[in-house]
């Protein structure tokens, strides 16, 4: 099967074409709860979390392995 020089120019351009069109679309993101690009991104307010402890739960652990050192200190007596 023989394709003409016409046929393979007009693919080339369709695919040309193509590829235009979705590189000037662009994508979005979801980044912190905010869809990137908006067109208010760089107006929005900044939130800012402070770090804070790495365990979150530290006082619970804490009752928890203080209930176990009772228990094992009630039990070998």
């Amino acid at each position: 099967m023989k394709i003409s020089r016409r046929t393979r120019w007009t693919w080339a351009a369709c695919g040309l074409l193509s590829s235009l069109l979705v590189s000037a679309v662009g994508c979005q993101s979801d980044i912190n709860g905010q869809t990137l690009p908006s067109a208010y991104y760089r107006y929005d307010d900044v939130q800012y979390f402070p770090p804070g402890t790495e365990f979150p739960l530290r006082a619970e652990a804490a009752s928890i392995r203080a209930a176990k050192a009772d228990m094992q200190q009630q039990q070998g007596q």
